[in-house]
């Protein structure tokens, strides 16, 4: 004689819904951790605008922009003005400056007197990637504060391009430095 197996639906229905309960629970708290980020981070002034003849491109690429840390901490992210936003981007880099083009953000601007370097690594704004992310420094004017160092990074859609990124980003920068007479 066999016997029916009999199911247990509310036990198994409770235990959905307590998952369920959990997940939502986490979501609620990371969210949360978010705005208050954000909150800490008000006094942050909000990056230039993009002028209206940004000038000639000396490089172009396009990849994935992973947000933007205080400079010397790479878990430190940016989140004031959307600067912590990952999203595809569009970079062109002028005589002017940097302009890091993110679809349904806001763009990203970096005058050429800005930029204080660039080079590679493997982990960003809380993200490891093995393949290596471009990061670029830069000064954020902080009003009458001085400036505020930040590094963004970036992953080309062809890696092996990092190297020249670095090294043309680096040769501006000193460039900018000599003419304009920035102390760093």
């Amino acid at each position: 004689m066999t016997k029916a197996v009999v199911h247990d639906w509310p036990t198994h229905i409770g235990w959905i819904v307590g998952l369920l309960i959990l997940i939502g629970l986490v979501y609620w708290l990371m969210r949360q951790g978010w705005n208050w980020r954000r909150t800490l981070q008000s006094d942050l002034p909000e990056p230039p605008a993009v002028p209206q003849d940004p000038g000639t491109a000396i490089l172009e690429g396009s990849g994935r922009y992973h947000g933007t840390t205080t400079a010397g901490n790479w878990l430190d992210r940016v989140v004031a003005h959307g600067l912590g936003t990952r999203s595809l981007a569009e970079l062109t880099l002028t005589g002017q400056g940097l302009l890091i083009a993110r679809p349904g953000d806001a763009d990203l601007w970096i005058p050429a007197d800005r930029i204080t370097g660039a080079r590679t690594d493997t982990g960003h704004a809380g993200k490891v990637v093995p393949a290596g992310l471009l990061v670029i420094g830069w000064r954020l004017q902080d009003g009458e504060q001085g400036f505020r160092e930040l590094e963004s990074g970036v992953r080309l859609d062809h890696p092996e391009q990092h190297a020249v990124w670095v090294t043309t980003l680096t040769d501006l920068a000193t460039r900018t430095t000599k003419t304009e007479g920035v102390t760093r």
